[in-house]
Parts: C-alpha cells; sequence; structure tokens
C-alpha cells in the first residue's frame, strides 16, 4: 500500500494519542497545539512543517524524516534522535523543552537551538557543527567525542565541554563558559 501525501494542511488541537496521524509525507504542513505524546511517527516524513506548541514527548522517531522542519514552543522529551533518517535531515527549534533526548552519532550540522531547555541530553559522538546554541540551557548534556567546530555557545549555559575530548576548533564561548571549559580540572575562576 502507498504512503499518503499531504500538502499544505493544518492540524488543530488535535490529540494524536486518540486520533491516529495517518502514515505518510506531510509537506508544509503545519500541526498546532496538537498531542502526539507517546506515538509512533516510524517511517513518517515531514518536510517544510511547522509544529507550535505540540507534545511530541516519547515518541517513536525510528526512519522520520525531519527535512526543514521548525518546532516552536515544542515540549520534545525523551527523544531518540539518532534513529531518525538522515537523509537530508535538517531541524530547528526555537523556545522547546528537549530534556532528556539524544543525538547520539547524529550529524545536524547548523542546528539553531533557541531559548530552548537541552538538560541531561546526550549529544555524544555528534557531528554538530557550525551550531548555534542561543540562550539555551545545557545543563548535564553529554558532549563526548563530539564535533563542535565553529559552534556558537556565546548565550548557552550549563555545559561542560572538555576540549580535549571534542573537536571545538572556531567555537564561540563567552567569558561566563569558561569554568564549563576547564571543569575537569578543578580550578576556580573569578
Amino acid at each position: 500500500m502507498a504512503s499518503q501525501y499531504f500538502h499544505d494542511k493544518v492540524f488543530d488541537k488535535t490529540d494524536f494519542s486518540e486520533e491516529e496521524l495517518t502514515k505518510g509525507e506531510y509537506d508544509q504542513c503545519h500541526f498546532n497545539n496538537c498531542n502526539f505524546s507517546g506515538i509512533s511517527l516510524a517511517d513518517f516524513q515531514f518536510s517544510d512543517c511547522l509544529f507550535e506548541n505540540c507534545d511530541l514527548s516519547m515518541v517513536d522517531l525510528n526512519h522520520t524524516a525531519f527535512r526543514d522542519v521548525k518546532f516552536h514552543s515544542c515540549k520534545l522529551l525523551g527523544l531518540r534522535f539518532e534513529s531518525c533518517n538522515p537523509f537530508l535531515l535538517e531541524f530547528s527549534f526555537f523556545e522547546c523543552q528537549l530534556n532528556f533526548s539524544s543525538f547520539y552519532q547524529k550529524e545536524i550540522k547548523n542546528t539553531h537551538f533557541k531559548n530552548c531547555q537541552l538538560i541531561e541530553s546526550d549529544f555524544t559522538e555528534a557531528v554538530l557543527d557550525g551550531s548555534i546554541f542561543e540562550d539555551t540551557d545545557l545543563s548535564g548534556a553529554t558532549f563526548d567525542q563530539s564535533s563542535l567546530k565553529g559552534c556558537d555557545f556565546i548565550s548557552a549555559r550549563g555545559y561542560i565541554i572538555d576540549p580535549e575530548k571534542n573537536q571545538i576548533k572556531g567555537a564561540r564561548f563567552s567569558k561566563d563558559g569558561l569554568p564549563g571549559l576547564l571543569f575537569k580540572y578543578g580550578i576556580e575562576i573569578e
């Protein structure tokens, strides 16, 4: 059975945990105030879509395609983005909660996180080159063998990044971020 195609549709105040979302390809669609919590979006395709004020916590993202997708004021707790389809993967996040999410080994260059919470999120072995963490809380986030070349952490907070275990050439940090770069040495910066 061929998957269905949806173009330029608006989904408003829909609870997809009760009303099933049809598996298929969604192009230039807008999801507003929708609940996806705990459902499977495995093998779905979203291109040039906007998710606004949605709850996608604990959603199954196995082979899910996100191509130029924007998340605005969404709750995305505990998501395993490493399961997403890597082909043309591109998304951005504005005022989103992404706590306990995982981007393990994911290549997501030039991703923009603005006013987000990424508390306890995992970026182990991720390629984030050129990404922006604007006014974003990275408390407890894991960066291990990550490529952070050219990333902007100037207004980010709460991060601990070991320069010896991560590639940080060209990354930008504020003076206030120095403790997060020197944490492992046990020194005090005043």
